[in-house]
């Protein structure tokens, strides 16, 4: 792709996170409660933990191996959260990850930019599998992932540290087959 790409939903934009998102990713993401639900937001998050997720975007672009949106409220213009896909080229598939500030759980914005993202996977990117896992402690993350039809594939024992502490893992995972004969895919 020669353009970052951009992704539209009923409420939401997923596009390249900019410069400009920095002091709003900050603010969100040092909220200890997003941190503690999530494997890759430090606490404290500072400043260069913004940048460095910016580049990271920018790399994973050039590179066709991560995709990272930003995930924006389209009537307010107001950054939420992010949404990302890291491809695994030689099996055809990816992982998924996303995170919401606090101050926008429990609207379903998660879901919805998930399923702009499994439609981003599948059709556009053709992977084959797509896949996600949450803390064990994070049911509201498995309810997300539930919603847009992936389905429970595996509990991953102590698969994780974070903070000197081993965590569990449950994996979901939708495949091309499935997602294409699902009522949520393909996109008209």
């Amino acid at each position: 792709m020669n353009a970052y790409p951009t992704l539209t939903t009923e409420r939401l934009l997923l596009r390249q996170p900019q410069a400009h998102d920095i002091a709003s990713i900050v603010q969100l993401a040092n909220e200890p409660a997003v941190a503690n639900m999530t494997l890759n937001i430090p606490h404290p998050y500072a400043e260069t933990d913004a940048i460095y997720w910016l580049n990271a975007a920018n790399q994973g672009f050039a590179s066709g191996l991560h995709w990272i949106f930003a995930m924006e409220l389209r009537q307010a213009g107001q950054f939420i959260g992010g949404i990302g896909l890291t491809i695994e080229p030689r099996f055809h598939r990816a992982e998924v990850g996303y995170w919401v500030g606090k101050p926008f759980w429990n609207h379903g914005f998660a879901t919805e930019a998930l399923r702009a993202v499994l439609a981003f996977g599948f059709e556009t990117l053709e992977l084959h599998k797509i896949f996600a896992t949450h803390l064990v402690g994070n049911l509201a993350s498995g309810r997300v992932m539930q919603h847009v039809g992936m389905q429970w594939e595996a509990e991953l024992h102590q698969h994780v540290r974070k903070k000197g502490q081993y965590f569990d893992l449950m994996q979901y995972q939708l495949t091309r087959p499935a997602y294409l004969a699902s009522p949520a895919g393909p996109t008209p």
